[in-house]
């Protein structure tokens, strides 16, 4: 069942549970699962590609100056490290299917 048009990992777990056949609680560590190795990986430093889906990417920007668009004064950006996702192709063409 999905909850208004977001996909949760309560759903994963009932799809798991659904096509597998495995228990609702195997099910849901098994995303957590998933979820948590994915997490690790990009917290040091790894880029996740996943096939047919995309890529999560980390990014490293640079300190640069910014501005208040309230009263237009300059403001120092802090160095940050961004998650980006980048679909793939096959996944781009599904989604222009729908």
């Amino acid at each position: 069942m999905r909850s208004m048009n977001t996909l949760t990992r309560a759903d994963l777990a009932e799809a798991i549970n659904r096509k597998i056949g495995l228990s609702r609680s195997d099910s849901l560590t098994m995303v957590e699962a998933i979820l948590r190795h994915m997490c690790e990986s990009m917290s040091s430093g790894e880029n996740v590609k996943i096939s047919g889906f995309g890529t999560f990417l980390l990014r490293d920007k640079a300190e640069r100056v910014g501005r208040n668009p309230k009263t237009g004064i300059e403001v120092p950006i802090t160095p940050r490290r961004v998650l980006t996702f980048r679909a793939s192709q096959l996944l781009k063409d599904r989604i222009g299917q729908g």
